[in-house]
């Protein structure tokens, strides 16, 4: 599902990849798409929390709602960059990385929560290694920057290590399953499919560290332009308001079927295997997500994980002036407001 980014090491926390340059090119202003006569154009792309979307698409509930908006697929990667172009009003990414474009200058505002990783993301042991703590005075390859190295440093930390009992290799996400398998590391950091492709290809590999052991350390939103938000907000609400009834149709039993028959099919996986990864991606109802959304510290909430993510990419050089967290959040939409 999630692609690697362009520059190791050079943008941080991306999942997928968006180049330094890219965005420096594009941090005239997200708002520069905003025109009321047309649809609200928004990019998503291949994570389960955001295919989500294609289920209202397919059902016809956008028109239904009275919702005028045209989602538009992309690579994770150029769905970013056309969002800091000013081509897009709105795009589905992580908290991380609405804050590395907002770094970069192309602002935007998080206005609702998809989900956050329950274990897609994971750092995976060669064969043999059966802990965080087996790997001390080991290497472990994954993207210096990329949230794998966060999950690495969140795992480490509760073991009782630090990052220094590691070294690292920095390797390209998709290129895990053969850095495992060669042998030349104990470990490797990647997401879904890729980190089940790296087990595949290592026999006895297993994870050791998750998602899953850390949520809310990664979240997933629908972020907009600040332009867009203040001139459209109306309709912002009305999308945001719709969230509700995707998540209960994705999560009813009687419907699942069909929904995940729908995500599958627009990612072009069986839908036995897009279950797998659904299931490692905790959908946030709307309710939920405005309760995340408060300004509280810790990986319980929106605005903590972002701090956190803030710091990280600072650390990392990723931008070089912290951002104001709080002015990237709007959770009053969730409440209609």
């Amino acid at each position: 599902m999630r692609l690697l980014r362009s520059a190791c090491g050079a943008m941080g926390w991306f999942r997928r990849g968006l180049a330094a340059t890219t965005i420096a090119f594009g941090v005239f202003a997200a708002g520069a798409s905003v025109q009321a006569a047309e649809p609200l154009r928004i990019g998503y792309s291949d994570w389960p929390g955001w295919v989500a979307w294609q289920v209202a698409i397919d059902k016809g509930w956008l028109k239904e709602a009275g919702i005028d908006a045209r989602f538009e697929w992309f690579d994770y990667s150029a769905s970013m960059d056309a969002f800091s172009a000013g081509k897009l009003d709105a795009v589905t990414c992580t908290n991380g990385d609405a804050l590395v474009m907002s770094g970069n200058g192309a602002r935007n505002v998080m206005i609702m929560l998809t989900d956050y990783s329950n274990g897609n993301d994971m750092i995976v042991g060669k064969p043999g290694v059966k802990s965080l703590a087996d790997l001390k005075g080991k290497k472990v390859g994954l993207e210096v920057g990329l949230v794998e190295h966060l999950l690495l440093i969140d795992g480490l930390t509760k073991a009782g290590m630090k990052e220094t009992d590691v070294t690292l290799v920095n390797a390209k996400t998709n290129e895990t399953p053969q850095v495992l398998a060669s042998g030349d590391v104990a470990a490797v950091g990647a997401w879904q499919p890729i980190a089940g492709q790296a087990m595949k290809g290592a026999a006895g590999a297993r994870p050791l560290y998750t998602s899953a052991n850390a949520p809310g350390l990664i979240y997933d939103v629908v972020t907009v332009s600040p332009a867009s938000l203040a001139a459209r907000r109306a309709e912002w609400i009305k999308l945001v308001g719709l969230w509700d009834k995707v998540v209960a149709y994705i999560e009813d039993p009687k419907t699942q079927g069909d929904a995940v028959a729908i995500m599958a099919a627009k990612v072009g996986v069986d839908p036995g295997t897009f279950t797998r990864f659904l299931k490692g991606t905790k959908l946030l109802p709307l309710a939920e997500g405005r309760k995340v959304m408060a300004e509280a510290e810790g990986f319980g909430s929106l605005y903590g994980s972002s701090r956190h993510a803030d710091a990280f990419n600072v650390k990392y050089e990723v931008y070089k002036t912290p951002q104001d967290v709080k002015a990237s959040i709007d959770p009053a939409l969730t409440d209609g407001k």
